[in-house]
């Protein structure tokens, strides 16, 4: 007998043998119970969540000969639909059959009744994948099939579906199966493949699943492959390029103590053996996470990644502020990873920030102790002190300037029931807008996708080389307000009115930073798909291009805040040597 994968060999056959997904499993169940059944259904989240296999069972209890919710696995209606050779159960692969004749070719058939069981079942997966006139061919039979025909759509990608599509169908979203759940499903296929294993090792394999039970399935077979039959954490590290807690926390340990030289030795043992930067970033923030948890609750059933030994070990040599500063130090570089090139030096960087964290601190501390002795002791009056010569005043033209601070929208009181409201201010002349709509290739605006992030420091330089020429800002700040006029314009509407919900906050020569009251519009500013059409329509605004980025008001408060603690103390970059490396493709 040929050999099976296991993610194929334990594939639920029933809906009660389904991992996760209790509530899609439900509704599913008393839609056929109460012969409430759709004529068209979308099955979207990430890969390996049992979307394929939830539309298969569906099929398999709308065709049993045992009658409609039954799922028999004998009858020869469902033995061919787990053999995939069911003539009424057709699986549609649209990465490779998008095409307008392809779906022509499927309306057609559509008419026939079916063979063998009562309904005529069409699984589409990767559905996002077709194109728009193989989408348009498929909408009327999608809103009208026969009574008999079905239509079961999966994806990965649910935006990329054309939003007539989505409104024909009931959308049911695939959530990631918990970690618990993947460990116990993985504990009866184990057993039941006679395979030894170790506790952590099964942790280790549901913790790389990342939610998805076919990848927790391959993983499983690759370890058990490569340890011949006894699964152990060891062999789940060496064949993934991982490291154990224990050597993660003799990392933190060392940096807890200084030693950059033990540091990075043992960095260089990591990479050696093949481990990877991102992961042991994200395994380190891991570990802080449940640090701080313990140090604030120190209840060991809140722990996720550590043990309470092991907890206990670190949160006795840190306290709870040196702990969120080496969470935040983390959390910026695994931010930057995606934006630089070489990942090693970042993380290099990083490991010798968070040596110097507490060292930080203790000047600190040193200072404030030092204004409060000047403040305690008196003065003799036989020591004369010269006070230091001024600082010359910056050029006007070194200082950088802003549109306006970040601030909190300002709420207008309504009038009082005896005054009349304010008289909104009439403008005589009406001004044709200069905005030519027809130079700018808008679209639909995309609501998700990859976005462009800007970090702190690199904020920060756009804003010290703030640009000083006042002309440029008024006439920017004052063609803003022509998007007010254009928010109905039949193709520029959308982006109108996008843009008109922000406002200029920062301009240099290469950027300009937009402020947003709401976050949402920030993210759909700052997405990729949107940029081009972002980009033309400033560029009218303004007379030259610039990369456009967007900030919601609390991350605009918080970097301008940063901007004004840094120039206090003179720490800002000196602008003569700023170079700004902005993401590519505007």
């Amino acid at each position: 007998m040929p050999y099976k994968a296991l993610y194929n060999k334990y594939r639920p056959q029933t809906f009660d043998e389904v991992v996760g997904q209790k509530t899609i499993v439900r509704t599913l169940k008393n839609a056929i119970k109460n012969n409430k059944i759709a004529h068209a259904y979308l099955f979207s989240g990430p890969r390996g969540t049992g979307k394929t296999t939830m539309a298969r069972l569906f099929a398999k209890a709308l065709n049993c000969e045992q009658g409609l919710g039954e799922q028999c696995n004998e009858c020869s209606n469902c033995v061919a639909i787990m053999e995939g050779h069911h003539p009424d159960v057709i699986e549609i692969d649209a990465a490779s059959n998008n095409g307008v004749d392809q779906v022509r070719d499927l309306v057609d058939k559509i008419r026939y009744s079916p063979i063998k069981g009562s309904y005529k079942v069409y699984i589409i997966d990767e559905i996002h994948m077709m194109s728009s006139g193989a989408f348009n061919a498929l909408l009327k039979t999608l809103e009208e099939p026969p009574d008999d025909v079905i239509f079961i759509m999966a994806t990965t990608e649910p935006y990329k579906v054309l939003p007539t599509i989505l409104s024909r169908c009931q959308r049911f979203n695939f959530s990631k199966i918990e970690d618990e759940d993947i460990k116990e499903n993985l504990v009866k296929v184990l057993q039941s493949e006679g395979i030894e294993f170790e506790e952590d090792a099964v942790n280790a394999v549901a913790s790389l699943a990342d939610g998805g039970m076919r990848d927790a399935l391959s993983i499983l077979e690759q370890v058990v492959a490569y340890s011949n039959d006894h699964l152990t954490e060891e062999d789940v590290l060496t064949v993934f390029g991982l490291t154990s807690n224990y050597q993660k926390i003799e990392l933190l340990k060392l940096i807890i103590d200084k030693d950059v030289s033990g540091v990075l030795s043992k960095l260089s043992d990591f990479l050696s053996a093949g481990i990877d930067i991102k992961r042991l970033n994200a395994s380190l923030l891991d570990i802080m996470k449940d640090v701080l948890i313990y140090q604030r609750t120190k209840d060991p059933s809140l722990l996720v990644t550590l043990k309470e030994n092991e907890a206990s070990s670190i949160y006795s040599l840190l306290s709870s502020k040196e702990a969120n500063e080496m969470i935040n130090v983390l959390l910026k570089s695994q931010s930057e990873f995606k934006t630089v090139s070489n990942i090693r030096s970042l993380f290099e960087l990083t490991l010798m920030q968070l040596c110097s964290i507490e060292e930080a601190e203790e000047k600190v501390i040193v200072k404030e102790v030092v204004k409060v002795e000047e403040r305690v002791v008196e003065p003799k009056p036989e020591v004369k002190v010269e006070a230091p010569a001024p600082k010359p005043a910056p050029k006007a033209e070194d200082v950088p300037q802003f549109f306006s601070a970040p601030k909190e929208e300002k709420v207008v009181p309504a009038p009082k029931p005896h005054q009349e409201p304010p008289k909104e201010e009439v403008l005589v002349e009406e001004k044709q807008s200069n905005i030519n709509a027809e130079a700018v290739n808008a679209g639909e605006l995309s609501i998700e996708g990859e976005s462009y992030v800007l970090d702190d420091d690199t904020l920060i330089n756009i804003m010290v080389l703030g640009n000083v020429n006042k002309e440029e800002r008024r006439i920017l700040g004052k063609n803003w307000a022509e998007l007010e006029t254009l928010k109905g314009h039949p193709t520029i509407g959308g982006l109108a009115t996008l843009l008109s919900q922000g406002r200029p906050f920062c301009l240099c020569e290469e950027a300009l930073i937009l402020n947003f009251n709401f976050d949402r519009l920030s993210k759909q500013a700052n997405l990729k798909a949107n940029q081009e059409a972002i980009a033309a329509i400033t560029s009218q605004l303004l007379g030259r291009k610039v990369f456009v980025y967007a900030m919601n008001r609390l991350d605009c408060n918080r970097v301008y805040t940063k901007y004004t603690s840094l120039e206090q103390i003179s720490k800002l970059p000196n602008r003569k040597e700023i170079v700004l490396n902005l993401p590519k493709g505007e």
